[in-house]
């Protein structure tokens, strides 16, 4: 039995044309599945009896069940999800007054080992497949009975950051069907504008999210070479001089002026000084950055510290005045423990919240 989600559209055109079906059904089946969130062969009316029947006795549709559900103060909601091996994954919603992003993951732990990372403890087990990267999103509209889906206007789950457990151009060719899968107008139609991608700086990877056209993201977290290899064993590999002339072949090659987020955590006596700023704007200069100043969640073994208030605010200053968009991001799901480089899956978490 193939499972349907995650499936390219030629490669379900593929399978329902091996099975002797017209091309029109692949449509017809890929907006039941992606438009309208359906899960049920039987009740897909307007899908012929006996095709109802052949896809049945082929194929199964499943979102990974959702077996622990958070819901912060500030409304940040936390799922723990669970594939058919048992592996799980978390994936947050963050909410907007209008609007939300939502948070998905792309391998079981993480085998990055940034040293500030919580995420990072879990032992990496596997990469997710393309169709458990897009459930995840899949399961989020259940919680929110967000199908069918609904217009850009009216919809809650309305961004998605691919920034959750795990490094995402570890898995890139999955990463990549099940972008096209979520950005397909046919089904779940997510702007390409609207889906971000983060990477902690594979940098050969970076200049192909150029060709998907969406948003990228690096998780920095240091000024120069010698801080990030400290922190960051990624930067032995693609050091800085490398990671950002990634960053700039993906500009080159994005069709549109398309600002890089780079996302700076926050470390008291680390990377939190005047002159860290300043190399900072060094660090960037010709590229079209804006820097999130992300405040550190301290965990049991760490050896970090969150920089001060006062630090992190003369940090914004400096980059202010060479006029680098520096906002200071707000903590949200803290209390879920769903703020950035929280999550955390294994049989030491799986139980919280059920």
């Amino acid at each position: 039995m193939q499972e349907l989600i995650g499936l390219s559209f030629d490669d379900l055109a593929a399978r329902l044309a091996e099975l002797g079906e017209k091309p029109f059904r692949a449509k017809q089946l890929w907006q039941w599945i992606y438009n309208k969130g359906a899960t049920d062969f039987a009740k897909m009316s307007s899908l012929a009896k006996p095709f109802q029947a052949t896809l049945a006795a082929h194929f199964t549709l499943t979102h990974p069940a959702i077996v622990a559900e958070q819901t912060s103060a500030d409304g940040t909601r936390k799922w723990l999800m669970r594939f058919a091996d048992g592996q799980s994954v978390e994936c947050v919603h963050i909410p907007e007054e209008d609007r939300g992003a939502v948070c998905i993951s792309t391998q079981v732990g993480c085998p990055m080992g940034c040293a500030f990372c919580h995420t990072g403890t879990q032992r990496m087990a596997r990469n997710l497949t393309a169709g458990e990267i897009v459930g995840q999103f899949m399961s989020a509209r259940d919680s929110y009975g967000e199908w069918p889906t609904p217009t850009d206007e009216t919809r809650m789950l309305s961004n998605i950051v691919v920034m959750g457990m795990g490094e995402p151009l570890q898995n890139f060719d999955n990463l990549k069907t099940a972008l096209r899968i979520l950005m397909d107008g046919d089904g779940i139609a997510i702007s390409k504008r609207k889906i971000t991608v983060s990477t902690c700086g594979i940098a050969d990877k970076i200049p192909e999210l150029a060709d998907l056209g969406v948003k990228l993201a690096v998780s920095l977290h240091a000024p120069n070479d010698e801080i990030r290899n400290r922190i960051m064993p990624v930067n032995r590999k693609y050091p800085l001089k490398i990671l950002m002339e990634a960053c700039r072949d993906y500009q080159r090659r994005c069709d549109r002026r398309q600002f890089i987020t780079m996302e700076y955590l926050m470390l008291k006596g680390i990377n939190d000084s005047v002159e860290h700023a300043r190399e900072l704007i060094n660090l960037v200069k010709g590229l079209e950055v804006k820097v999130n100043l992300i405040p550190f969640h301290a965990w049991d073994g760490c050896g970090f510290e969150p920089a001060s208030n006062n630090a992190t605010h003369r940090f914004a200053r400096v980059l202010d005045e060479a006029h680098i968009a520096a906002p200071i991001r707000r903590s949200r799901g803290q209390d879920i423990m769903a703020a950035c480089g929280q999550l955390k899956s294994d049989k030491t978490d799986a139980g919280r919240g059920e």
